[in-house]
């Protein structure tokens, strides 16, 4: 039996937009612990910049995405999780996402809810689950209370529209930055308690006027070298800065001695595949996620489509900020 074609975007090196191009390749079976998926809708995320620029260098070359949705059309020895027609979704390690359909470890794809469509399951996977990390298991000593003020940056996007709304869920009170006033409305109605525009506020001065001064017991920071120094003064004692990406670029090398007099504070670098490290892990997130998104308490907008084809100007429009919500790729 002949393999299946798929279309598939590809880099032969890194750099920009215009470095992803269109090929063409076939698709074999799965092996142990594999599965072949066929998809219906591909997420786009920044993960997928930071790969195509060379800033997280990957061995060359490579198909790009990390997030997808769809139907599985062929299951290997040892998978028992999955079986052929299941509705799936994913986010995973090796990159590959990008494309019609692929060969890959069933590890971290999982069951979608009937409930749910392929579109936002491909939205939500990726970023869902990374909030879910962040809001559930990466918190300040003492753990986080309904009522605690947390600061999330770039709460207008994909990761931070999830955030506001399972933050709300939770009771915990968000401060969200942007860098507009739509923006900003937006990230209020998902449910931030307050909103700054990071354009026309010192977001530093902002944070203490709303804590009188005591400052958030977490930084959620996604934007990296332009807000990582005024967010550090934005803790209270024993305060978490928790870096997990660098939209903005990477963050300068500091002195660990700086911690002590901001407050003895705490500094951690995530990153979601250390957390779905296991196949129970995995599961365990997901579940929690799609509860939540099926309950209507987080809501997933997709706030841009691109034809796979378009792939360039998705690229080009995320990295302008001229983005909000999440954005998929449709086939």
């Amino acid at each position: 039996m002949s393999s299946p074609l798929s279309r598939s975007i590809q880099i032969d090196q890194h750099g920009g937009p215009e470095q992803m191009h269109l090929v063409e390749i076939a698709v074999g079976e799965p092996g142990a612990g594999e599965v072949r998926i066929r998809h219906h809708a591909i997420g786009l995320n920044y993960l997928d910049v930071y790969q195509r620029s060379g800033l997280y260098p990957m061995n060359l070359p490579v198909q790009l995405g990390m997030e997808a949705a769809g139907v599985i059309e062929a299951v290997g020895e040892g998978v028992t999780h999955l079986k052929v027609g299941d509705r799936a979704a994913y986010a995973s390690q090796p990159p590959g996402a990008y494309c019609e359909c692929r060969v890959m470890p069933a590890k971290c794809v999982c069951k979608l809810r009937d409930d749910i469509s392929f579109e936002t399951g491909a939205a939500m996977m990726l970023k869902g689950l990374t909030v879910q990390y962040l809001l559930k298991r990466t918190q300040p000593q003492g753990g986080l209370a309904a009522g605690d003020f947390i600061l999330f940056h770039a709460a207008a996007g994909g990761v931070g529209l999830i955030a506001c709304q399972w933050a709300k869920a939770l009771g915990l009170q968000l401060i969200g930055t942007a860098g507009s006033d739509d923006k900003c409305a937006l990230a209020k109605a998902n449910g931030a308690a307050y909103v700054i525009n990071y354009a026309k506020e010192d977001f530093l001065a902002r944070v203490k006027e709303i804590t009188d001064g005591k400052g958030v017991k977490v930084v959620y920071d996604s934007v990296g070298k332009d807000t990582w120094d005024k967010s550090l003064d934005c803790l209270s004692p024993f305060g978490l800065m928790a870096s997990f990406g660098n939209a903005s670029g990477p963050v300068a090398p500091f002195s660990p001695g700086i911690l002590g007099p901001k407050g003895s504070i705490y500094v951690t670098r995530q990153t979601l595949f250390s957390h779905i490290s296991t196949r129970e892990r995995t599961q365990e997130m997901a579940d929690d996620l799609m509860d939540l998104v099926a309950s209507g308490k987080v809501q997933i907008h997709i706030g841009q489509r691109y034809a796979l084809q378009d792939v360039q100007q998705a690229h080009r429009d995320l990295e302008a900020r001229k983005t909000s919500g999440c954005t998929i790729l449709t086939l």
